[in-house]
């Protein structure tokens, strides 16, 4: 689940508007096979935080495009963030999220702010929410919404200046 919106939608009532947005998402009713199976869902500002879904299939590697490393050590699931492209928080390298046995859930959290370009002096950012569930085997269309994780990290930072968020990590 993404939630993305403008600068120009920092403040309280535009806030307000997307409150509980980045929430867990029941699942498609059929969803293809695959090693990993991605259910992207988006509430875009722009689009008057109208959900968008899709759902995309593929190996391992899959999960890079949400910034994520996935390997496989018998049969537990690693799960690894990798630097993305946003322009803040910033990280330097991969770090650890969670390790995911059979039928276990890990829930990450993270909150960015990216440019239009890639030029650091455009002053055009939008920012976005992200929830990402994973579970380590087959899940049911309910299962993200009706059962707790194992694992939860929660990386979200104020995006706006000012002290950061405190850090919380569960399950670990």
């Amino acid at each position: 689940m993404r939630v993305r919106w403008s600068a120009a939608a920092r403040g309280a009532p535009a806030a307000n508007a997307r409150r509980g947005l980045c929430s867990p998402a029941v699942l498609p009713p059929s969803m293809p096979a695959g090693d990993v199976v991605i259910h992207d869902v988006l509430a875009d500002e722009a689009a008057r935080y109208v959900f968008h879904d899709g759902v995309v299939t593929g190996g391992l590697d899959q999960a890079r495009d949400l910034d994520l490393w996935l390997s496989v050590e018998k049969g537990t699931l690693i799960v690894d963030r990798l630097p993305g492209c946003a322009a803040y928080p910033r990280q330097s390298g991969p770090s650890r999220l969670f390790t995911l046995k059979p039928g276990e859930i890990g829930r990450y959290q993270a909150n960015f702010r990216f440019t239009v370009t890639t030029c650091a002096c455009n002053p055009s950012w939008y920012y976005e929410d992200w929830l990402i569930l994973i579970a380590n085997g087959e899940m049911k269309t309910d299962g993200f919404v009706s059962r707790k994780p194992d694992h939860h990290v929660d990386h979200r930072v104020h995006l706006y200046g000012g002290s950061r968020r405190p850090s919380r990590e569960h399950g670990k």
